[in-house]
């Protein structure tokens, strides 16, 4: 199925300082499609929220995961809804 989704990911380890949101923009842009943001949390989290085809955010997903991300994940939380539209491609924040 590719329908259009919203994907909000909570990604908890050693993620702040370490060029995780720019590399999380960066493989948004290349997987592409993909509009929304990822966010640095007050308590370490990075929050990233992405809305495409579900395909393509289900790439990101997977890469949050299991990726060559910079740092240490240490988890993924996820929700899947609707997309609310709004964004002006992937930014950081």
């Amino acid at each position: 199925m590719n329908e259009e989704v919203r994907l909000t990911a909570w990604v908890r380890g050693r993620v702040q300082r370490v060029g995780f949101r720019w590399f999380t923009r960066a493989r948004a842009m290349e997987i592409g499609g993909l509009c929304g943001f990822a966010l640095n949390l007050e308590d370490g989290r990075v929050q990233v929220v992405a809305e495409g085809q579900r395909q393509a955010c289900q790439q990101l997903l997977d890469w949050l995961h299991d990726g060559d991300t910079p740092g240490r994940v240490d988890g993924v939380t996820e929700i899947w809804d609707t997309p609310r539209g709004g964004y002006d491609g992937f930014a950081i924040r």
